[in-house]
């Protein structure tokens, strides 16, 4: 079985801007680069991972490439464009696509302050465009403002494969159903997937806590429609990478073999088009 964490980020805040990323997130406010996490990659027993942006920035995504040119065990980037302008984003497809490391790409909807950014004209025809050299759309849609455009994206592209990072960030421990619904919406459309990352980003949640959020994306999504992501380094705020693998294993327990290898590696082959 290959196994693949498929949500690890890099900076150097010496080389690339971060605007989001302040001195008060202690825990991973500084450099973290590839080589802090290749050890911690092969204690797990994990082969491959994916490098997600962080920054709504070329200058990101070229970091990112460079890293997988230099590290064996990154199997993949998710990176940027500026889905404002569709020719520049057709521009540079065809540029990152003749590279082998270029998997898919992600902007930071949740920073933007409009709750409807990701739906409006000029973006779609821009994911139209994604969707065209069949690459996916990893979507930042945080709960309770972006999980609602996960079906409408699904009906104006349907070709446009989607996965949900960290499964839409849950009200984790408090009584609001509509997060369930929500997810067994965008369930329906068989081009959206889900992230088992970020569920252990704060310290509080233990795996009794995250279970039921989990079980239920198990059952609507099926394990061939779900990953696993560490969100290193942003999970150091609530453990380590270590406690992230395991409490990751002790959540999908009740998988078969079959299920769990598809979550702890054969759906991100597939999804991401990994060479591995």
């Amino acid at each position: 079985m290959i196994k693949i964490d498929t949500h690890q980020h890099a900076w150097n805040l010496a080389q690339v801007d971060y605007p989001w990323l302040k001195p008060e997130y202690t825990p991973f406010y500084g450099n973290f680069t590839p080589d802090l996490l290749a050890p911690q990659v092969k204690a797990a027993g994990i082969d491959y991972t994916v490098m997600v942006q962080a920054a709504n920035s070329y200058e990101d995504t070229a970091s990112m490439l460079l890293h997988a040119d230099y590290n064996d065990w990154i199997a993949g980037i998710v990176g940027w464009m500026n889905l404002l302008d569709p020719e520049e984003t057709g521009k540079r497809l065809d540029i990152y696509t003749r590279g082998r490391y270029f998997k898919g790409m992600r902007h930071l909807i949740h920073d933007e302050p409009d709750p409807d950014w990701v739906i409006q004209d000029v973006v779609l025809e821009s994911l139209t465009i994604l969707a065209a050299h069949n690459l996916p759309f990893d979507v930042v849609a945080v709960y309770p403002n972006h999980l609602p455009h996960v079906p409408t994206l699904a009906d104006k592209i349907p070709n446009l494969r989607m996965v949900i990072d960290h499964l839409g960030k849950p009200p984790i421990g408090r009584d609001e159903p509509a997060w369930f619904d929500l997810m067994s919406a965008a369930a329906e459309a068989p081009n959206v997937y889900a992230k088992l990352s970020g569920q252990f980003d704060n310290a509080r949640w233990t795996v009794e806590d995250v279970q039921p959020y989990v079980d239920h994306v198990l059952e609507q999504f099926g394990a061939n429609r779900v990953m696993f992501g560490s969100d290193w380094p942003v999970a150091l705020q609530g453990g380590t990478y270590a406690s992230v693998w395991s409490n990751t294993q002790q959540l999908i327990a009740g998988c078969s073999p079959d299920e769990q290898a598809a979550i702890l590696g054969g759906t991100a082959i597939q999804f991401y088009n990994l060479n591995v």
